[in-house]
């Protein structure tokens, strides 16, 4: 497998092969779904080993987190064509409630503003139905190149 970064233009697909194979986004399982112009939809498949609470079968909080920062910075990524070196300046998110037991996670990340230094996102994680949320995130990034 190529573990190197991709260049020129930005192809997530090649991008989620290559993470999925390494360190913590190997362990959750973080697949591809979808994606459009600034937007990244990235899904988190159930996995019992990832569950916060085996008597509720609810999944820990971490790996949505790990996802939604993947698909948000992903976003930032379509939005300006280009892979590019960036820092996590603010990530928030808000759970909004658990996300149902033995059901996939999906997360959507949409790049709504790019200045030269600075991306602005906002997404959105759910079990299925996107009418009904389990978190909104909002959050900065910054470029690192040439920093």
């Amino acid at each position: 497998m190529d573990n190197t970064l991709p260049t020129g233009e930005f192809d997530p697909v090649q991008l989620i092969r290559m993470m999925s194979g390494n360190g913590h986004n190997r362990l959750i399982g973080v697949k591809y779904n979808a994606h459009g112009s600034g937007w990244a939809e990235l899904r988190l498949p159930y996995n019992s080993a990832l569950v916060s609470d085996a008597s509720t079968g609810i999944l820990a909080s971490g790996p949505i987190f790990t996802m939604m920062d993947m698909a948000t910075s992903m976003s930032i990524w379509l939005k300006s064509g280009k892979f590019q070196p960036q820092a996590t300046l603010d990530l928030r998110i808000d759970y909004l409630r658990p996300a149902e037991p033995g059901k996939d996670v999906f997360g959507r990340g949409e790049c709504y503003h790019l200045t030269r230094s600075i991306a602005f996102v906002r997404g959105q994680a759910h079990d299925g139905n996107p009418d009904r949320p389990i978190a909104h995130v909002a959050g900065t990034y910054m470029f690192t190149a040439g920093a």
